[in-house]
């Protein structure tokens, strides 16, 4: 089998750092899933219960249960606003390494 062209040899270390992206693009959006469910479940605890406290800096404070809940729900709206964002992302990438690959592959077998 002969040696891959500089070409190929160039496409194959873009093929490398696409699926580095990827994994840091993964990772990513579950960081912001997490945030996301924490927020739910925040939420679902200040709306049953009767008194709320917010954490500022390293003390906690009475806070009014309508600007909590007005808080988590924004908090809620960027989460998965920038989720879809990381997924669409993610799916132009996977779609462009996919496109390499063949490419590559190509290449290779002749």
């Amino acid at each position: 089998m002969a040696e891959p062209s500089p070409e190929i040899e160039k496409k194959i270390q873009e093929l490398q750092l696409t699926e580095q992206r990827i994994h840091t693009l993964l990772m990513q959006k579950q960081q912001f899933q997490g945030q996301l469910m924490e927020t739910e479940t925040a939420l679902k605890e200040v709306e049953k219960s009767r008194e709320s406290f917010k954490i500022i800096g390293s003390i906690m404070v009475a806070a009014s249960s309508e600007d909590l809940k007005k808080d988590l729900r924004q908090k809620n709206e960027v989460l998965a606003l920038r989720i879809k964002t990381l997924e669409k992302q993610e799916s132009a990438i996977k779609e462009r390494t996919k496109k390499m690959q063949e490419e590559v592959m190509k290449h290779l077998k002749e």
